[in-house]
């Protein structure tokens, strides 16, 4: 059975040629078959006798699951696929600490979130699956994961390939495939990727479309501190990353929504950011937030803009 089976109303056509053109270009790129690929082909004969995504940890498989060579061989393939932004994850026995600790965040979406059992939900920039994995405790019909970027669905499909969970799948889609899907979604994630967007209400009046009369959208963004309802725009970078363009307020990303029709708007929580959550590590060894922050001003960032908070919404259709 097809993921398209469970959308009558998107657009299949245009999805299958746009999932052909995709999976086309990665079984010819080198990138996409021999750094990425390949790994995921070489443990694909594993399985986990059991998981568990109930806890702030994702856990797939027991050490004694697999064999010590296979163990190995999962370590290299793991790490094959760093930097790990998602997480954390323990696989096998083998404990992978990325650099974002993303359970605070679920954490702080539990106490809103709806009723997930036998629901269709997207996860919309999906990164590793980690998100889509917390969401399968709760029983949907099916997680979709939006994921354009090779090197996360690679690693996404090792470890379902490991979890084997029917009800979750992933494809090279973006945000800006969303079009694709008319009210084909009863709960849509998109954490972390508005203010990436160049176009931030053509996103949400998307998003809003995808939506099933009634459905619910979870949105997390970065955002600067404020009370009016106002955006930074940076000239080039924000804490470091180019591709940041609208940087909100909470007020002004709610007017956002307001304006792109959705109701029940609900700003349920904002924090500053800070390297307790986003950091370096073994499994990340780049450049983190505090890199990206003013050293002698912590307030701001290394460009002199207000240092990044975070920021939760909670939007109806």
């Amino acid at each position: 059975m097809s993921y398209l089976d469970y959308f009558p109303s998107a657009r299949h056509d245009e999805l299958v040629s746009l999932r052909n053109e995709k999976h086309k270009w990665v079984n010819q790129t080198k990138k996409g078959f021999l750094r990425f690929r390949g790994p995921c082909e070489s443990v694909r004969h594993l399985r986990a006798s059991w998981c568990d995504f109930a806890g702030d940890i994702v856990q797939i498989g027991r050490p004694c699951d697999i064999s010590h060579e296979d163990r190995g061989q999962v370590y290299k393939v793991l790490r094959s696929f760093m930097p790990w932004r998602k997480g954390p994850f323990r696989v096998f026995g083998i404990d992978v600490d990325a650099e974002w600790r993303s359970e605070r965040k679920w954490n702080r979406l539990l106490p809103e979130m709806p009723d997930l059992e036998n629901k269709i939900v997207a996860d919309i920039g999906c990164n590793n699956g980690y998100y889509m994995f917390r969401a399968a405790h709760h029983q949907p019909k099916l997680v979709l994961g939006f994921e354009p970027f090779v090197q996360h669905y690679y690693t996404f499909r090792t470890l379902n390939g490991f979890a084997d969970r029917k009800n979750l799948e992933i494809d090279l889609l973006g945000v800006e495939d969303t079009p694709l899907f008319p009210e084909c979604f009863d709960v849509i994630f998109l954490l972390g990727i508005i203010y990436h967007r160049p176009s931030p209400i053509e996103t949400l009046r998307d998003i809003q479309n995808a939506l099933k009369p009634g459905g619910t959208l979870l949105l997390e963004a970065q955002a600067i501190p404020g009370e009016e309802p106002v955006a930074l725009f940076p000239e080039k970078t924000y804490a470091k990353v180019p591709g940041s363009w609208f940087i909100p307020t909470g007020p002004c990303l709610v007017n956002w929504l307001k304006r792109t029709g959705f109701k029940g708007i609900k700003l349920f929580c904002s924090h500053p950011m800070s390297s307790e959550e986003q950091r370096r590590t073994d499994w990340m060894n780049f450049e983190s937030y505090e890199d990206f922050i003013d050293k002698n001003h912590s307030e701001l960032t290394i460009e002199k803009y207000p240092a990044p908070w975070r920021v939760f919404i909670k939007a109806e259709k």
